[in-house]
Protein backbone atom coordinates (compact mmCIF):
# COMPACT_ATOMS: atom_id res chain seq x y z
CA UNK A 1 0.00 0.00 0.00
CA UNK A 2 1.70 3.08 -1.23
CA UNK A 3 1.32 6.02 0.85
CA UNK A 4 1.68 8.90 -1.93
CA UNK A 5 -0.46 11.94 -1.56
CA UNK A 6 -3.81 10.76 -3.91
CA UNK A 7 -6.06 8.05 -2.08
CA UNK A 8 -7.63 6.81 -4.99
CA UNK A 9 -4.93 5.94 -7.24
CA UNK A 10 -5.48 5.20 -11.21
CA UNK A 11 -3.55 2.30 -11.07
CA UNK A 12 -5.96 0.17 -9.24
CA UNK A 13 -9.07 -1.93 -10.60
CA UNK A 14 -11.46 -0.17 -8.74
CA UNK A 15 -10.65 3.07 -10.53
CA UNK A 16 -12.02 2.08 -13.82
CA UNK A 17 -14.92 1.27 -11.75
CA UNK A 18 -15.31 4.38 -9.68
CA UNK A 19 -14.80 6.04 -13.09
CA UNK A 20 -18.16 4.51 -14.71
CA UNK A 21 -19.70 5.02 -11.71
CA UNK A 22 -18.95 8.90 -11.74
CA UNK A 23 -19.87 9.10 -15.79
CA UNK A 24 -22.88 8.30 -14.90
CA UNK A 25 -23.75 9.96 -12.40
CA UNK A 26 -22.84 13.33 -13.01
CA UNK A 27 -21.87 13.48 -17.02
CA UNK A 28 -25.16 14.48 -18.30
CA UNK A 29 -25.07 17.28 -15.52
CA UNK A 30 -21.46 18.21 -16.80
CA UNK A 31 -22.17 17.89 -20.71
CA UNK A 32 -24.94 20.39 -20.02
CA UNK A 33 -23.02 23.35 -18.76
CA UNK A 34 -20.21 22.53 -21.23
CA UNK A 35 -23.20 22.50 -24.05
CA UNK A 36 -24.32 25.96 -22.62
CA UNK A 37 -20.46 27.68 -23.85
CA UNK A 38 -21.45 27.37 -26.85
CA UNK A 39 -19.38 24.14 -27.98
CA UNK A 40 -19.13 23.36 -31.30
CA UNK A 41 -17.46 21.92 -34.74
CA UNK A 42 -13.71 23.39 -34.58
CA UNK A 43 -13.64 23.99 -30.99
CA UNK A 44 -9.75 23.32 -29.33
CA UNK A 45 -10.98 22.03 -25.82
CA UNK A 46 -8.83 20.68 -22.97
CA UNK A 47 -10.49 17.85 -19.97
CA UNK A 48 -7.81 18.21 -17.19
CA UNK A 49 -7.50 15.19 -14.86
CA UNK A 50 -9.81 13.34 -17.34
CA UNK A 51 -8.86 9.56 -15.53
CA UNK A 52 -11.19 8.05 -17.86
CA UNK A 53 -12.47 8.16 -21.91
CA UNK A 54 -15.92 9.24 -21.89
CA UNK A 55 -15.91 13.38 -21.35
CA UNK A 56 -13.35 13.43 -23.79
CA UNK A 57 -14.71 10.76 -26.50
CA UNK A 58 -17.93 13.14 -26.28
CA UNK A 59 -15.37 16.12 -26.49
CA UNK A 60 -14.16 14.56 -29.52
CA UNK A 61 -17.83 14.08 -31.02
CA UNK A 62 -18.86 17.57 -30.63
CA UNK A 63 -16.26 19.57 -31.95
CA UNK A 64 -15.28 17.02 -35.10
CA UNK A 65 -12.36 16.21 -37.20
CA UNK A 66 -11.94 20.18 -37.49
CA UNK A 67 -11.42 20.62 -33.62
CA UNK A 68 -8.96 19.22 -31.08
CA UNK A 69 -9.46 17.48 -27.70
CA UNK A 70 -6.78 17.30 -24.87
CA UNK A 71 -7.26 14.78 -21.89
CA UNK A 72 -4.67 14.71 -19.68
CA UNK A 73 -3.56 13.27 -16.39
CA UNK A 74 -1.00 12.15 -14.30
CA UNK A 75 -1.41 8.61 -15.21
CA UNK A 76 -3.50 8.26 -18.67
CA UNK A 77 -4.00 4.58 -18.57
CA UNK A 78 -7.49 4.45 -18.69
CA UNK A 79 -7.02 7.19 -21.55
CA UNK A 80 -5.35 5.11 -24.30
CA UNK A 81 -6.52 3.23 -26.87
CA UNK A 82 -9.50 5.62 -28.12
CA UNK A 83 -10.08 7.63 -31.06
CA UNK A 84 -10.41 11.01 -31.18
CA UNK A 85 -8.28 12.53 -28.47
CA UNK A 86 -5.15 13.32 -27.21
CA UNK A 87 -4.09 11.84 -24.45
CA UNK A 88 -1.05 13.27 -22.56
CA UNK A 89 0.84 12.60 -19.59
CA UNK A 90 0.54 16.19 -17.81
CA UNK A 91 0.31 17.44 -14.32
CA UNK A 92 -1.82 20.42 -14.43
CA UNK A 93 -0.01 21.85 -11.12
CA UNK A 94 3.89 22.28 -12.11
CA UNK A 95 3.62 21.38 -16.21
CA UNK A 96 2.83 24.34 -19.13
CA UNK A 97 -0.37 24.13 -20.44
CA UNK A 98 -0.64 21.41 -23.68
CA UNK A 99 -1.89 24.60 -25.68
CA UNK A 100 -4.35 27.48 -25.78
CA UNK A 101 -7.83 26.52 -26.17
CA UNK A 102 -12.04 27.12 -26.86
CA UNK A 103 -12.43 25.03 -23.91
CA UNK A 104 -11.07 24.18 -20.65
CA UNK A 105 -12.86 21.48 -17.97
CA UNK A 106 -11.65 19.86 -15.11
CA UNK A 107 -14.21 18.07 -12.91
CA UNK A 108 -12.96 16.63 -9.25
CA UNK A 109 -9.17 17.53 -9.87
CA UNK A 110 -8.64 20.63 -8.62
CA UNK A 111 -9.30 19.88 -4.75
CA UNK A 112 -6.42 17.48 -4.99
CA UNK A 113 -4.06 19.76 -6.16
CA UNK A 114 -1.45 20.60 -3.61
CA UNK A 115 -0.63 23.96 -5.93
CA UNK A 116 -4.53 24.65 -7.14
CA UNK A 117 -4.23 28.48 -7.41
CA UNK A 118 -1.38 28.30 -10.32
CA UNK A 119 -3.07 25.41 -11.95
CA UNK A 120 -6.58 27.30 -11.79
CA UNK A 121 -4.11 30.41 -12.90
CA UNK A 122 -2.15 28.56 -15.78
CA UNK A 123 -6.04 27.23 -17.05
CA UNK A 124 -7.48 30.39 -17.22
CA UNK A 125 -3.83 31.51 -19.20
CA UNK A 126 -4.55 28.88 -21.67
CA UNK A 127 -8.13 30.06 -22.39
CA UNK A 128 -8.38 31.93 -26.17
CA UNK A 129 -10.11 34.81 -26.14
CA UNK A 130 -13.70 34.18 -25.46
CA UNK A 131 -13.09 30.95 -24.47
CA UNK A 132 -14.47 28.92 -21.64
CA UNK A 133 -13.05 27.65 -18.16
CA UNK A 134 -15.69 25.13 -16.65
CA UNK A 135 -14.66 23.88 -13.07
CA UNK A 136 -16.24 21.39 -10.75
CA UNK A 137 -15.40 20.17 -7.37
CA UNK A 138 -16.96 18.72 -4.63
CA UNK A 139 -17.87 20.53 -1.23
CA UNK A 140 -18.34 17.42 1.30
CA UNK A 141 -17.89 20.05 4.10
CA UNK A 142 -21.47 21.22 2.80
CA UNK A 143 -22.61 17.81 3.03
CA UNK A 144 -20.28 15.17 4.50
CA UNK A 145 -22.95 12.28 5.01
CA UNK A 146 -22.80 9.19 3.07
CA UNK A 147 -26.41 8.48 4.32
CA UNK A 148 -28.55 11.57 4.46
CA UNK A 149 -30.95 9.99 7.12
CA UNK A 150 -29.55 7.60 9.33
CA UNK A 151 -32.07 5.35 10.41
CA UNK A 152 -29.98 2.39 11.71
CA UNK A 153 -26.59 0.86 12.38
CA UNK A 154 -25.48 0.44 8.94
CA UNK A 155 -26.40 4.00 8.19
CA UNK A 156 -24.34 5.24 11.26
CA UNK A 157 -21.35 3.09 10.21
CA UNK A 158 -21.60 4.20 6.84
CA UNK A 159 -21.28 7.81 7.80
CA UNK A 160 -18.50 6.90 10.37
CA UNK A 161 -16.36 5.32 7.09
CA UNK A 162 -17.43 8.45 4.90
CA UNK A 163 -16.02 10.97 7.98
CA UNK A 164 -12.80 8.43 8.12
CA UNK A 165 -12.44 8.91 4.83
CA UNK A 166 -12.86 13.13 4.67
CA UNK A 167 -10.59 12.93 7.69
CA UNK A 168 -7.57 10.80 5.17
CA UNK A 169 -8.15 13.40 2.37
CA UNK A 170 -7.92 16.39 4.49
CA UNK A 171 -4.30 15.36 5.93
CA UNK A 172 -3.32 14.77 2.11
CA UNK A 173 -3.51 18.56 1.81
CA UNK A 174 -7.78 17.82 -0.10
CA UNK A 175 -9.39 21.43 0.43
CA UNK A 176 -12.88 19.83 1.54
CA UNK A 177 -14.67 23.18 1.27
CA UNK A 178 -12.61 24.31 -2.26
CA UNK A 179 -16.05 23.78 -4.16
CA UNK A 180 -17.98 26.88 -2.88
CA UNK A 181 -14.98 29.13 -3.70
CA UNK A 182 -14.75 28.49 -7.41
CA UNK A 183 -17.10 31.21 -8.60
CA UNK A 184 -14.18 33.68 -6.40
CA UNK A 185 -11.47 32.24 -7.90
CA UNK A 186 -13.09 32.29 -11.53
CA UNK A 187 -13.25 36.08 -10.79
CA UNK A 188 -9.65 36.16 -9.14
CA UNK A 189 -8.53 35.35 -12.34
CA UNK A 190 -9.82 38.03 -14.68
CA UNK A 191 -12.77 35.87 -16.13
CA UNK A 192 -16.20 37.03 -16.45
CA UNK A 193 -20.03 36.08 -16.77
CA UNK A 194 -19.28 33.99 -14.03
CA UNK A 195 -21.87 31.70 -12.73
CA UNK A 196 -21.98 28.51 -10.83
CA UNK A 197 -24.76 25.76 -9.75
CA UNK A 198 -24.50 22.61 -7.91
CA UNK A 199 -25.83 19.09 -8.18
CA UNK A 200 -26.51 16.60 -5.55
CA UNK A 201 -27.14 12.91 -6.11
CA UNK A 202 -28.73 11.33 -3.83
CA UNK A 203 -29.91 7.31 -4.24
CA UNK A 204 -29.33 5.11 -7.16
CA UNK A 205 -27.38 2.17 -8.51
CA UNK A 206 -24.70 4.26 -9.71
CA UNK A 207 -24.37 5.46 -6.07
CA UNK A 208 -23.81 1.93 -4.37
CA UNK A 209 -21.14 1.28 -7.27
CA UNK A 210 -19.14 4.62 -6.27
CA UNK A 211 -19.07 3.94 -2.45
CA UNK A 212 -18.20 -0.07 -3.31
CA UNK A 213 -15.43 0.81 -5.39
CA UNK A 214 -13.94 4.09 -3.15
CA UNK A 215 -14.04 1.88 -0.19
CA UNK A 216 -12.36 -1.16 -1.77
CA UNK A 217 -9.41 1.51 -2.71
CA UNK A 218 -9.34 3.35 0.42
CA UNK A 219 -10.51 0.72 3.17
CA UNK A 220 -6.54 -0.81 4.00
CA UNK A 221 -5.82 3.25 4.92
CA UNK A 222 -8.72 3.00 7.08
CA UNK A 223 -7.89 0.23 9.11
CA UNK A 224 -3.98 1.48 8.88
CA UNK A 225 -5.04 5.23 10.39
CA UNK A 226 -7.18 3.53 12.84
CA UNK A 227 -10.33 4.88 11.96
CA UNK A 228 -12.04 1.64 10.80
CA UNK A 229 -11.18 -2.29 11.61
CA UNK A 230 -11.35 -4.81 8.53
CA UNK A 231 -14.85 -6.54 9.67
CA UNK A 232 -16.45 -3.03 9.91
CA UNK A 233 -14.80 -2.52 5.72
CA UNK A 234 -16.64 -6.35 5.42
CA UNK A 235 -19.84 -5.06 7.16
CA UNK A 236 -19.88 -2.15 5.07
CA UNK A 237 -19.63 -3.14 1.95
CA UNK A 238 -22.40 -6.05 2.87
CA UNK A 239 -24.85 -3.12 3.57
CA UNK A 240 -23.78 -1.47 0.08
CA UNK A 241 -24.54 -4.84 -1.20
CA UNK A 242 -27.91 -5.51 -0.09
CA UNK A 243 -29.40 -2.06 -1.49
CA UNK A 244 -31.43 -0.89 1.51
CA UNK A 245 -29.48 1.59 1.65
CA UNK A 246 -30.32 5.56 0.71
CA UNK A 247 -26.58 6.66 -0.59
CA UNK A 248 -25.83 10.40 -0.95
CA UNK A 249 -22.25 11.80 -2.91
CA UNK A 250 -21.34 15.34 -1.69
CA UNK A 251 -22.66 18.18 -3.47
CA UNK A 252 -20.75 18.81 -6.75
CA UNK A 253 -20.52 22.47 -8.00
CA UNK A 254 -19.75 23.68 -11.26
CA UNK A 255 -18.73 27.10 -12.28
CA UNK A 256 -17.49 28.75 -15.01
CA UNK A 257 -16.28 31.58 -16.63
CA UNK A 258 -15.22 33.49 -20.13
CA UNK A 259 -12.19 35.47 -20.89
CA UNK A 260 -12.78 38.66 -22.45
CA UNK A 261 -12.73 38.97 -26.53
CA UNK A 262 -14.51 37.37 -29.41
CA UNK A 263 -16.43 34.26 -29.14
CA UNK A 264 -14.94 31.03 -29.76
CA UNK A 265 -15.78 30.21 -34.04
Amino acid sequence: MADDGYLLDNAQTEAGVRFRALAELFDPWTRRHLMETGLAAGWHCWEVGAGGPDLPVWLADRVGPAGRVVATDIDIGWLTGHPGFEALRHDVAADAPPGSFDLIHARLVLTHVPHRDAALAAMAGALRPGGWLVLEDADPALQPLLCPEESGPAEVLGNRLRRGFRSLLAERGADLRFGRTLPRRLREVGLRGIAANAYFPMTGPACAVLERATVLQIGARLVAAGLATEEEIAQHLANVANGRMVLATAPLITAWGQRAGSEPQ
